[in-house]
């Protein structure tokens, strides 16, 4: 019986050190990213797969079928108070994410790609971007000459916005 020895470098590549973020449009003027720890999948679906329901916040769009699961869509920039979406669309780009057992749809303007940076690179957004958006953020970043918003999932799922108690 031979024995084989594999030596694992235990030297992190920078790559490895990156976090992975999904990169969207929020509105034509806002770029933003959440983290792939917490993106379930990136769909565009036909406006008419979201049903609306009656007597909800104006930026919850309704609720949609999942892989055979309902889920509340959001529309993320109006959320936000950013500029609304475009209501004559006739698709929706929807991003489903996940924190532990809550499932939400996301609808932004457009899905842009995935991203990948380190942490040291994430800068405080207190005094980039409106103190209303600062809530929903882990921070900003500033990649290619645009600035990143990272948005917290954490914080849009439990938003007192969803609630309707």
């Amino acid at each position: 019986m031979t024995s084989t020895n594999i030596t694992l470098s235990s030297k992190p590549t920078p790559n490895n050190l990156a976090d992975a973020y999904l990169k969207f449009q929020l509105n034509q003027q806002t770029t933003a990213v959440l983290s792939m720890r917490h993106t379930q999948e990136a769909i565009i679906v036909p406006v008419e797969s979201i049903t609306s329901m009656p007597n909800m916040p104006p930026c919850i769009l309704g609720l949609m079928n999942w892989r055979s699961r309902i889920i509340w869509v959001v529309d993320l920039p109006r959320m936000l108070n950013l500029e609304s979406l475009d209501y004559r669309l006739r698709q929706y780009n929807v991003i489903v994410i996940r924190m532990e057992s809550l499932v939400l749809g996301l609808v932004v303007q457009e899905i842009k790609g995935t991203t990948k940076f380190v942490a040291d690179d994430i800068h405080s957004p207190i005094g980039q971007v409106a103190s209303s958006l600062v809530p929903y953020l882990c921070g900003c970043v500033v990649q290619q000459k645009e600035i990143l918003l990272i948005l917290d999932a954490q914080a849009i799922v439990q938003s007192s916005i969803l609630r309707s108690d």
